[in-house]
């Protein structure tokens, strides 16, 4: 891996190669911007409960992403440059055929940001309880598993997910979240500590691999099932038990936490 150095900011850590920036948030300012993020708020075609639009706060050039509280449990905000099609709320106003049994979807939605291939990179520092909440960095087809061929419909790149302490899981998920669901090089691996608590993870997409990294050092490769299709970023963070129907639900006083990240970028190959 190499350094690249951009003006005014912390440097990434590359691959071998010539690079061009595609696409990147450095969080400067004081507020989210909008143009390059939405916030998820549905699950499976309903408002979910653990996701909230609050506690995202811009600062010193960093995102943090902020567990706060909703009817007595804590609830933490997700971020994204595109959207699934099953996760929003079916279409309830008419439809040109008048069959509302077989007429369930939301209107699609334009991406913010989308793309194929490339390296994808965040320098972030971690939540303090992942008991309670977890952290993630990764990318997802609005379109996974619409069809047989994962290649043809997308996946799930999990570039980190933090769910305990100083250990973080990576890999792919595809076939959609039912019965087809599948995993390739999926690992959990343990967190090697830096002097200031930040890290750095990333992962190469080529038409034929993906190769993920953290802190500079390659943890794991796959091959035998790779996306050929844009496929949209997410920041998000989401507080443990909601999946379970089990809220996590604030004992005594209610304590703040947050995942921090630096920048988000997206470099792309020069051939």
């Amino acid at each position: 891996m190499k350094k690249h150095y951009i003006n005014g900011h912390e440097p990434s850590l590359l691959p071998d190669g010539e690079w061009n920036l595609a696409w990147a948030d450095e969080f400067d300012g004081d507020e989210l911007d909008r143009s390059k993020w939405d916030f998820r708020l549905n699950f499976w075609g309903k408002r979910f409960d653990a996701y909230s639009d609050q506690g995202v706060i811009v600062r010193n050039g960093c995102v943090e992403l902020h567990r706060t509280e909703r009817d007595g449990c804590y609830v933490s905000p997700q971020l994204q440059t595109g959207s699934n099609s099953f996760d929003d709320p079916k279409y309830d106003a008419d439809n040109p055929w008048n069959q509302d049994e077989i007429w369930p979807l939301a209107p699609t939605k334009e991406p913010k940001f989308v793309h194929r291939y490339g390296y994808y990179e965040c320098r972030c520092r971690f939540q303090r309880e992942p008991n309670v909440m977890w952290s993630a960095f990764w990318m997802q087809s609005p379109s996974i598993g619409a069809r047989f061929e994962p290649e043809w419909c997308g996946i799930e790149s999990d570039i980190m997910e933090c769910f305990e302490t100083d250990k973080i899981t990576t890999g792919n998920i595809m076939g959609g979240y039912g019965k087809q669901f599948s995993q390739e090089g999926r690992i959990k691996y343990d967190l090697e500590p830096t002097e200031d608590g930040w890290h750095y993870f990333g992962m190469e997409w080529t038409p034929d691999e993906y190769i993920f990294y953290c802190d500079g050092k390659e943890t794991v490769r796959c091959s035998a099932h790779v996306s050929q299709v844009p496929q949209f970023l997410l920041l998000t963070t989401e507080v443990q038990g909601y999946r379970s129907s089990k809220p996590y639900k604030i004992e005594g006083e209610f304590t703040d936490d947050a995942f921090i990240a630096d920048f988000v970028r997206v470099w792309d190959r020069v051939e």
